[in-house]
């Protein structure tokens, strides 16, 4: 189902295309979470660590095949809005195995260095067996994680934001199926957890390509397609790059913060385990929204259609800030029993520091929100550059700040969680004032 993003209503048609991609979003998180409450319940506290620990590296690694993606994504739509088919399907081919052999590389490296990955996250010695058993069959979803993520970009470009969730949704519910089955049938402990999920993703993966080579044969690419055009590669090579950079970085970040917080001992990482599951789950639908508005942005970009951006940003702003206020006061009136979702009610310190968590984060999703639009926007407009700069910000905020912060004694791990919003505040500011500076020149390029 292809969505009109070049004419029409903006907030009405924006909503429409988003609104998949945003529940897409929350059943992409149930992998893990599956994995984290039944873990967290089921296993005990040390698994749960261990599990949440990785869930950190996975979402770093993902967050590499994600950028590219999104980054050629963005071709696709630009051309799309061209209306330049020939274009789109060059930019298929050269895409296609550009990310395939970079996710390779990565899926071998990471299988090479699982050791030294787990003493780089100075994790404590108890939970090194764990994390090491679950990681090694997790890293086998990697390539699963690329066809998924490559085929729903190239479907979102042209308008198709309700396929990617419907593969997404099958995907789930068999993940939290076999999750009961294995972990608590079989007993296979976390490596039925981590199998439950790989086997997930290789459905959501291998499904997709099939439904896009049948579903849309217009975007089968022909023998004349498979020639190396130096421009083409170079214009991919750019925007995926410096996407996935941005992607990466901001998810580097996370996986240092993932560092100091396991300085603190078990009882703190799994508190942030829980806590960084909801809280992905509570901002995971502007960020979505974000992705949605870049398609909509570099659709009318390809199209030269000026005046129907700036409407459709003033719209998306106003959306975005509504929806954050919104999750915002239920993330933290509700934070006690959010997390005992995941952690047993006698499990006091644990739930203590989730709670300190949630109320703070939560309490600036509208700061989290604006930035998800800045890092679609610049990307749409093929200046992911800019998105780099918003998201070095951000994260060397956060990461200065959680660890000269959590070193203060009376300060401790609050001030990491402190450290977050003021990092979006940040690069929030920097954001608007280079548009509000350079925005007569932007759409001239």
């Amino acid at each position: 189902m292809q969505q009109d993003l070049l004419s029409g209503g903006i907030t009405k048609n924006l909503l429409r295309f988003a609104l998949p991609m945003m529940l897409g979003s929350l059943l992409q998180q149930l992998y893990n979470v599956a994995d984290t409450l039944i873990v967290g319940r089921f296993l005990g506290a040390n698994a749960l660590a261990a599990v949440g620990s990785s869930y950190t590296l996975m979402t770093f690694l993902t967050s590499i095949l994600l950028g590219l993606c999104m980054g050629s994504g963005a071709v696709f739509a630009v051309s799309y809005g061209e209306k330049n088919e020939e274009k789109l399907k060059a930019s298929i081919f050269h895409s296609f195995l550009l990310i395939a052999v970079i996710s390779l590389l990565i899926n071998l490296l990471v299988l090479l260095g699982i050791d030294p990955i787990i003493r780089l996250l100075q994790v404590p010695e108890e939970l090194r067996g764990l994390m090491r058993a679950y990681l090694w069959i997790i890293f086998w979803g990697i390539s699963a994680t690329f066809l998924y993520n490559y085929f729903a970009s190239l479907l979102r470009a042209v308008g198709d934001s309700v396929t990617p969730l419907i593969f997404l949704g099958v995907s789930a519910g068999l993940n939290i199926g076999l999750d009961f089955l294995f972990v608590l049938g079989f007993q296979w402990g976390v490596e039925g957890a981590a199998i439950a999920t790989v086997a997930a993703q290789y459905v959501s993966g291998i499904g997709i390509v099939v439904y896009t080579r049948r579903r849309f044969p217009q975007l089968a690419i022909s023998k004349r397609h498979m020639v190396w055009k130096p421009e083409i590669l170079k214009e991919i090579a750019s925007l995926s790059f410096l996407t996935c950079v941005q992607q990466s970085v901001m998810n580097f970040g996370i996986l240092m913060v993932q560092g100091i917080v396991n300085r603190f001992g078990a009882a703190v990482m799994a508190a942030f385990a829980a806590a960084v599951k909801i809280d992905s789950f509570a901002y995971m639908p502007v960020q979505e929204f974000g992705n949605a508005f870049s398609t909509f942005i570099a659709q009318n970009y390809g199209a030269r259609k000026f005046q129907r951006i700036t409407r459709g940003t003033r719209s998306a702003v106003c959306t975005s800030l509504a929806f954050s206020a919104a999750v915002s006061a239920v993330v933290c009136i509700f934070a006690r029993p959010l997390m005992q979702i995941f952690i047993q009610p006698e499990e006091t310190e644990i739930i203590a520091v989730g709670v300190g968590y949630l109320r703070i984060e939560g309490a600036f999703y509208a700061g989290i929100g604006l930035l998800f639009l800045l890092y679609g926007f610049y990307r749409a407009i093929k200046m992911p550059g800019m998105s780099v700069v918003l998201t070095v910000i951000s994260l060397g905020t956060r990461v200065g700040l959680a660890y000269v912060l959590s070193a203060v004694p009376s300060i401790g791990v609050t001030g990491i969680w402190a450290a977050v919003p003021i990092g979006w505040g940040l690069a929030d500011l920097a954001g608007v004032w280079y548009y509000q500076r350079k925005k007569r020149d932007l759409f001239c390029r």
